[in-house]
C-alpha cells in the first residue's frame, strides 16, 4: 500500500493539485514541486521560522505541515505577498536595510505581515513579542522592528 496522495490547495491564488507522499512537508512541496524557493529551509523542526508562510491567512512554519494536512487550504508564500516587491513591508525592509545574509528574511516578512494584519499599529513591545519565534542569525532584530514600524506608519497613512 502506497502512502502517495493527491491534494488540491490554493497557492498564491492559484489552485494546485499535488501528488506526493502524504507525509511530505509543505515546505518541500512549495520548494521542490512548485519551485517557489523564496520560502527557505532552516531547521526543519519549527524552531527558526525561515520557512514561514501563511496557511489560511495565518503565519505558520511550512516545515511542520504534512501534505495530507493541507488539502483544500490556502497558502501564501513570499512570492504571493507581492510579486513585484511592492508590499509595504518589503519596501520598509529595504529602506531600513534589514537584510544582512538575507536567509531568514522571507520568513520574517511573512510573520510580520501576519502581525500587521491582526494589529495594524503594534507597539515596539508587541512587535518584539510577536516576532520572537523567528530567528535571525545576523541579529538584525532592531532593524526588523524598525521596518515593521515604518510599514505600519506608511500603511496607516495610505488608509
Amino acid at each position: 500500500m502506497s502512502n502517495t496522495i493527491s491534494v488540491t490547495l490554493t497557492v498564491n491564488g492559484k489552485r494546485q493539485t499535488i501528488t506526493a507522499a502524504s507525509d511530505t512537508p509543505l515546505l518541500w512541496v512549495l520548494r521542490e514541486e512548485l519551485k517557489l524557493t523564496g520560502t527557505k529551509f532552516g531547521c526543519g523542526v519549527g524552531q527558526c521560522g525561515a520557512c514561514t508562510v501563511h496557511l489560511n491567512g495565518e503565519p505558520t512554519q511550512s516545515c511542520l505541515h504534512a501534505l495530507k494536512d493541507v488539502n483544500g487550504k490556502t497558502v501564501t508564500t513570499i512570492e504571493g505577498l507581492s510579486p513585484d516587491s511592492s508590499h509595504p513591508l518589503q519596501k520598509a525592509w529595504l529602506v531600513e536595510q534589514v537584510p544582512q545574509c538575507g536567509y531568514c528574511q522571507s520568513g520574517q516578512i511573512m510573520r510580520a505581515a501576519g502581525l500587521l494584519k491582526q494589529n495594524p499599529r503594534p507597539t515596539r513591545e508587541q512587535i518584539v513579542e510577536y516576532m520572537s519565534p523567528n530567528i535571525c542569525r545576523c541579529g538584525t532584530y532592531v532593524r526588523i522592528a524598525s521596518a515593521i514600524e515604518r510599514a505600519a506608519r506608511e500603511t496607516g497613512a495610505q488608509s
